[in-house]
């Protein structure tokens, strides 16, 4: 019985460790593009970078979810993540229109902003992960 649940074991460990690749590159593309230094700043103990990365990850890892969810292998699986991945550099630019000093407000500690930024990438992510349904 144990080796029946053992089965799926390589396809999990395929899909998992794809899963973690895409998030390291979420993490580094994303992270390049926008001015201000998330990780210098989360290890400053700003809270405002700490919430706009955090939310927008979970923006990334939900279409990412469906993806590996609803993929039919590894590769189309990819080519989604990388499309959810386009999604979050486009939300990125979208919510700087009305904040257009947006990366220095979060860069300066305000949380306003940086909840703005991560919860306009989560909705987004949301929305990916919804119509990534194929």
């Amino acid at each position: 019985m144990i080796l029946q649940s053992l089965a799926g074991l390589p396809a999990f460990l395929v899909y998992f460790c794809t899963g973690l690749i895409a998030i390291v590159a979420y993490l580094f593309v994303y992270t390049r593009i926008t001015p201000h230094n998330e990780f210098q700043l989360i290890r400053d103990n700003e809270p405002a970078a700490a919430i706009a990365l955090g939310l927008s990850l979970l923006g990334f890892v939900a279409p990412l979810i469906s993806a590996i969810a609803h993929s039919a292998n590894v590769l189309d699986c990819m080519v989604w993540a990388i499309i959810a991945l386009i999604v979050q550099i486009i939300v990125l630019f979208l919510v700087k229109v009305p904040v257009p000093n947006l990366s220095a407000r979060i860069a300066a500690g305000e949380l306003a902003p940086a909840i703005w930024l991560g919860l306009s990438s989560l909705a987004a992510g949301l929305l990916n992960a919804a119509c990534m349904i194929y």
